[in-house]
This record gives structure tokens, sequence and C-alpha cells, in this order.
């Protein structure tokens, strides 16, 4: 089976019936990385999409043929989420969420660890320049991170 075209892709705002699926976009895009720990089960990763991600910030699924394939979630100036089913990298998918979720954002913040190499080549290439690097003692995963901005 082909993956579907980029066209065939839609742009949406999160439900909360779509908190299952993302959940588990997330548990799946997180264990594709060998260097993340595993902090939380399947039960709390549904419990924060649930009831922490999706009635607290602004939450953009990407779907194809029914399946959500990525999300991208802003709160203020923050993407606070941005991730990916690993099967779809590289298609352009988290540029057009990107895009879209931060169209009228004049400054836009997240933090990327340090160890993601793509991800941090991905918001080089939009623009992001690192402002400040931390140790990993500000993050539950005690991993080294980077503050990416754009200003707009």
């Amino acid at each position: 089976m082909t993956s579907p075209e980029p066209l065939d892709i839609l742009l949406r705002p999160a439900l909360g019936s779509d908190a299952a699926a993302i959940a588990k976009l997330l548990r799946t895009s997180l264990n594709a990385f060998d260097w993340m720990p595993v902090l939380h089960t399947p039960e709390e990763d549904l419990f924060f999409v649930r009831d922490i991600l999706l009635p607290g910030q602004q939450v953009t699924v990407a779907v194809t043929r029914e399946k959500i394939i990525g999300f991208i979630a802003v709160n203020g100036d923050w993407v606070e989420q941005l991730y990916l089913d690993p099967a779809w990298s590289g298609q352009g998918i988290g540029s057009r969420l990107l895009a879209q979720a931060s169209a009228v954002m004049p400054l836009i913040k997240l933090h990327c660890f340090q160890a993601n190499a793509t991800a941090r080549r991905f918001y080089e290439r939009h623009g992001f320049r690192a402002e400040a690097f931390g140790d990993g003692s500000a993050n539950e995963e005690g991993l080294p991170d980077i503050l990416y901005v754009l200003r707009r």
C-alpha cells in the first residue's frame, strides 16, 4: 500500500473523540527515539491528552483515511507538542501543521531535546533560532534541551 499524496491529508481541529488516537500516536512517536526514557503508561498518555492537552491548548490534527498521523498543540506563544507517526515523517506534514497553527503568531517559542537532531534541523529550516540551552533540570525527562524562538 502506498502512502497518500500530501493533498490527501486533512488538517483539522482536534475533537475530544480524537484523544485515544492522539495518545497512541504520541506514544508511537516517542518510542521511535532510542534516547527517550519511557516515563508514562498508555493510560497516563490518554489522561494527559484527554484531560490536559485537548481542553487547554489549540490542537490541530493531520488526518488521512480517517487515521490521525500527526498533531500540533499550541498554547499562547508556545508550540507545546508537534508529533508525527514516524512512517509519515519527511513528507511535509509537520511543515503544514506548523504553518497552519502558527500563521498569525508573531512570536513562536518551543523546546526541543538536544538529542533530537531531526527535529532540530526541521525547526532551524523553518527559521527558528536557538536562544538557550538547558541541562535537563527543567523537564521531566531530565534531558538537555534547547529553547527555539522564531520572531516574525
